[in-house]
């Protein structure tokens, strides 16, 4: 099966999807593989696939959201490596549930903060202080820091778009610092013969000799160094987010905030607050990132103000109970 996968893995690659989506996609043709007892996926077709996606749904109940990116996955393998599309499905891609997101306060957010190793807090602090997603935040390198006009640009974020968002007044002194450290950790890795940062395969043959420069290093550089998984080059990248969600969980019990805090939470926390600051809906799209401003827009319901200027019935009674 590896051969297989090899194989599966370039064709991804040619397509340029991303890493994240590379191993997602790889995981599940594995999954589905094992699944069905090792047979060829060229042997194998619509009605294996109904059965692996009947299961998942059936007996590990899993989430609308990771059906998909599964039915993605396989409809991915047949399209492109398979070369046969799949046809007259009885499995169709699920409609997720619409949701309002979870906020927390500013007040919730600085007793988050408060019980966060000082790395962290940082961290959560520009996903809520910026509203970046948690792999832009820990993707942000030296030179995407304007110090000067205040503003983060964000290179190749989600749909790899770039944008640019504001950069808080409070966390310039923290950053500066931040990137001291980053910038010791990189003449350390000059003076041993490496150095070079960890770029996209498109951008390491286009930025050769510029990827040894400071302004290229991550600015939460990982602890070690590591190959890269395109071009085999000894680079740094930069912190993995699994070891900021375990320090946000033990954060989130200390801080006895009752809800469901994630690291997209600070995200959805900082659209809300843009809102009740008056930000307009445009330029909340721009900051965010959104393609379609539908997705800024469900912050509205968020805020508020649906139903500003409603009063709930229970209000227009006075302490005793009586109609005012």
């Amino acid at each position: 099966m590896s051969k297989y996968i090899e194989k599966v893995r370039h064709v991804i690659r040619v397509k340029q999807f991303s890493l994240r989506t590379e191993k997602a996609y790889i995981d599940w043709i594995k999954r589905f593989i094992r699944f069905n007892e090792k047979q060829h996926p060229d042997n194998m077709g619509e009605k294996e696939v109904e059965r692996f996606l009947t299961h998942l749904a059936v007996k590990k109940e899993v989430s609308p959201a990771t059906q998909n990116q599964a039915l993605c996955a396989l409809v991915f393998l047949y399209r492109h490596v398979v070369e046969r599309e799949l046809v007259d499905m009885k499995f169709g891609y699920t409609k997720k549930e619409k949701r309002i997101p979870t906020v927390i306060s500013p007040k919730e957010v600085e007793a988050i903060l408060f019980h966060l190793p000082s790395l962290h807090c940082l961290i959560a602090s520009i996903l809520f202080g910026c509203g970046l997603r948690i792999n832009e935040a820990l993707a942000l390198r030296i030179k995407d820091i304007n110090f000067e006009d205040n503003t983060v640009f964000i290179f190749r974020g989600k749909g790899k778009k770039d944008r640019y968002s504001i950069l808080p007044l409070t966390l310039k002194e923290p950053l500066k610092k931040q990137i001291g450290k980053a910038k010791r950790i990189h003449e350390r890795d000059l003076s041993e013969g490496y150095g070079k940062a960890s770029v996209p395969k498109a951008l390491h043959r286009k930025y050769k000799y510029a990827m040894q420069d400071t302004a290229w290093q991550y600015i939460f550089p990982s602890t070690s160094r590591c190959i890269h998984p395109y071009d085999g080059y000894i680079c740094r990248h930069h912190l993995h987010e699994t070891a900021f969600r375990k320090a946000l969980r033990k954060a989130v019990l200390l801080s006895n905030v009752n809800k469901r805090v994630t690291s997209h939470t600070f995200r959805h926390s900082f659209a809300t607050e843009m809102l009740k600051s008056s930000t307009d809906i445009r330029t909340l799209q721009e900051l965010m990132g959104h393609s379609d401003i539908r997705t800024t827009e469900i912050y509205t319901h968020v805020v508020g103000d649906k139903f500003a200027g409603s009063t709930s019935p229970l209000d227009r009674f006075n302490g005793k109970g009586e109609s005012t």
